[in-house]
């Protein structure tokens, strides 16, 4: 018997043995390759969470957790010595101000660390002194108050949206400097960073959450109209370095871009401007649990407990 010839075909059944028919194969081919590369490259544009870092998660998750266990001591060491911190975060929409707040205050104790994140003003704070309502919001001792964005709002979006008056403008760059100057003649401790992002990486940022539902409530009507004033934007923040860069409290810009980097450089600066020293408290001793004694706990069944769905 004559052994039959072996026949070449590809995933759709079709006979390669002729050149043509073997060439669209192999095009079908580099087209589902291609194909696959388009779905991973729209992947890779549409998630905001790390952005397009090239900081392994295995780094990133070591060096934070380094720098997390240093922002416990530091809280140890404000709550010992009654220090008061004030760290403010300004910056563009979507350069990582809110992720980069959330890796600080997560490893500290929410009774002497929280966050500020003031909403429109009602009618009422509309007719006070301008920094009255951020006033009550300054730490007592031992705390530590994290402002996502602050009174800059007057030099940004008030500015850049003609939400106050010229004089009112005028006025706040004249005496915000005076106003943190008090601040800090008084002891507290004040930090201003500003987050700076291109506007490509931003645009990303802005794609993502279109598409993120989870994400999608971060965009904001007035996030919408940054896009379109980029450059007013830009002069507002320059005019407002030019007028609040005080030796006393002067800016610190974080490149924002890679979001990994950012969160860790940013956490390590606020920590080296900080003159804290270790406190933690020595481990305590837990003695040996004491005997329910005659107590008998009620029926399972006369309570409600959460379903087991996972």
């Amino acid at each position: 018997m004559k052994a039959k010839k072996k026949t070449n075909t590809d995933a759709q059944g079709d006979v390669l043995d002729s050149p043509m028919v073997a060439l669209a194969a192999l095009k079908r081919g580099n087209k589902k390759k291609e194909k696959a590369a388009e779905k991973l490259e729209i992947k890779k544009h549409t998630t905001e969470d790390e952005g397009s870092s090239k900081l392994s998660n295995k780094i990133y998750e070591k060096e934070l957790s380094k720098l997390q266990l240093e922002l416990v001591k530091m809280q140890y060491w404000a709550k010992f010595t009654g220090a008061r911190v004030v760290i403010l975060f300004e910056g563009r929409d979507a350069a990582g101000k809110g992720g980069t707040i959330k890796r600080i205050t997560e490893p500290l104790n929410p009774r002497g660390c929280r966050i500020v994140a003031l909403g429109t003003p009602s009618d009422r704070e509309k007719t006070q002194w301008y920094f009255q309502r951020y006033v009550e919001h300054l730490p007592a001792a031992g705390e530590i108050v994290c402002f996502d964005r602050s009174w800059y709002n007057r030099a940004g979006i008030e500015h850049v949206m003609d939400f106050c008056s010229k004089a009112e403008y005028k006025e706040f760059m004249q005496t915000c400097p005076e106003f943190e100057q008090m601040l800090v003649r008084s002891g507290i401790i004040l930090l201003k960073y500003w987050f700076s992002v291109s506007d490509e990486e931003q645009e990303r940022r802005f794609q993502s959450r279109v598409t993120d539902p989870a994400r999608r409530w971060k965009l904001s009507p007035m996030d919408l109209e940054s896009r379109d004033r980029w450059v007013d934007y830009s002069k507002a923040k320059d005019n407002m370095f030019a007028h609040t860069n005080i030796p006393e409290a002067p800016w610190f810009t974080v490149e924002g871009d890679d979001k990994k980097r950012a969160r860790l450089n940013c956490i390590h600066h606020v920590l080296s401007k900080i003159p804290y020293v270790d406190m933690t408290p020595s481990p305590p001793e837990l003695p040996p649990r004491k005997s329910a004694g005659h107590y008998v706990r009620p029926p399972i069944n006369e309570q409600f407990f959460v379903p087991s769905m996972y």
